[in-house]
């Protein structure tokens, strides 16, 4: 198979949990740890840091990467799920994993897999593991695909676990209260690795404190320990901050070039985690901040309030449930514009209308379907939407509803794309 045939393979042959939902989740690590063997064990061959959490993941992934980096440490990054390019899961320094490399494991293993039959997911999990491996990385950042105890990520040990936030998404598979959703996330705390919490919840604090107890693991909230300050900042351009360690400065003038203020946590978190680990890597304080000034160069992130155009003012956002949608709400209304159009698209296994009640009703809404099988269709997200007291029209994919939203914008409008994953996919 070429390049283009495995893919298809890939994502027609096996489970794929993005596209397909529920149908595609394995609730056991059976097939991974099975792979892993098959693999002989490439997740133990390297230094790796594990984050889980609700929002922010992703983003404080690529700003320790980016640190690490800047450092000279060959690094590697796992992330999903990806934009454009399946490629963009796995890179070493930035770089995408080869075409070629793609195809040979798929075609070395096939049989494997055949037997194994392991979901989209646990296969490329399997990939990275061993790309990082025959590559030789000095540390691989690793994100955790959904929840913790059960991902497929969960069979290896870092040196380091560190845990974002909790909140309610993918209660499905994860249970319906904050204690259930935080008890899986609290199961990548290994024993006697340290532990790093991005934001402290009292609801659920304790229940990470007696697992790290328990573990015999370090255990550190980000947030009783740094604090930023936010000093300036644009519609369209960076956030400047001070970063303070209990009550000292610890960097100044900071230029973050993710904007929302929500990546103050997330940056807060990646800073814990460099000035915890620091010293057994030798990464100074100025290497901090140059990685994470130079985040987006060094990863490539994209799709995080990522402005797409100034004229009029195009903003786009992966948030996709409760927290980071009400985290958008908030940015939002620290905009001045004439006029918000707001184009949206969600999948159909969430509870859509405890989203959509908090969405602003003063915007003309384009309510649009990504390009997957999980997509909610069109018509029935603007019914639930009008239920809601949201008013717009639907349309026949992203790309449509995006053009007709920038035509009809102003110049002084704002113009918005989120909802989901896979809407922004097909715009960025």
């Amino acid at each position: 198979m070429d390049y283009k045939e495995t893919l298809d393979y890939m994502f027609t042959q096996l489970p794929m949990y993005q596209r397909e939902g529920k149908a595609a989740y394995k609730a056991n690590l059976d097939n991974t740890i099975a792979l892993c063997n098959h693999l002989n064990n490439p997740q133990e061959k390297f230094k790796s840091i594990h984050i889980a959490g609700t929002n922010g993941k992703g983003s404080t992934a690529h700003l320790i990467a980016s640190c690490f980096q800047l450092a000279g440490f060959k690094t590697g990054l796992y992330t999903s799920p990806h934009l454009k390019d399946y490629r963009e899961r796995i890179k070493i320094n930035g770089e995408m994993i080869p075409e070629n490399k793609v195809v040979h494991f798929i075609h070395k293993h096939k049989k494997a897999f055949d037997k194994i039959k392991p979901s989209f997911f646990e296969m490329t999990v399997g990939l990275a593991f061993e790309y990082f491996a025959k590559e030789e990385v000095d540390i691989a950042i690793i994100e955790v695909g959904m929840g913790g105890r059960l991902d497929s990520t969960n069979v290896m040990t870092p040196i380091l676990s560190v845990i974002t936030n909790i909140g309610y998404d993918h209660m499905q598979f994860l249970g319906d209260s904050l204690d259930k959703i935080a008890a899986e996330k609290a199961e990548i705390i290994k024993k006697e690795v340290p532990v790093i919490i991005g934001q402290t919840q009292p609801e659920i604090e304790n229940l990470f404190i007696e697992k790290a107890k328990k573990e015999k693991s370090q255990i550190i909230f980000a947030d009783q320990v740094f604090e930023a300050k936010i000093l300036s900042k644009s519609q369209s351009g960076n956030l400047e901050l001070d970063i303070w360690k209990n009550n000292d400065i610890y960097l100044e003038n900071l230029n973050c070039p993710l904007l929302g203020n929500y990546q103050t946590h997330n940056l807060i978190t990646a800073i814990q985690v460099m000035d915890f680990i620091g010293n057994q890597f030798g990464i100074s304080k100025k290497i901090i901040q140059e990685g994470i000034e130079e985040v987006i160069v060094n990863t490539g992130l994209k799709g995080r309030w990522q402005v797409l155009s100034t004229n009029p003012l195009t903003i786009c956002d992966t948030a996709h449930n409760k927290d980071g949608i009400l985290s958008i709400v908030e940015q939002l209304k620290q905009i001045r514009y004439s006029k918000l159009h707001f184009v949206i698209g969600m999948v159909d296994d969430k509870n859509i209308s405890d989203i959509l009640n908090l969405l602003p009703h003063e915007a003309t809404y384009y309510f649009c379907k990504a390009n997957i099988p999980r997509g909610l269709n069109e018509e029935k997200l603007e019914q639930q939407a009008h239920k809601c007291g949201l008013r717009g029209k639907n349309y026949s994919s992203v790309r449509e509803a995006y053009n007709v939203a920038t035509n009809n914008a102003g110049s002084n409008d704002l113009v918005f794309i989120g909802g989901s994953t896979f809407v922004v996919a097909e715009i960025v």
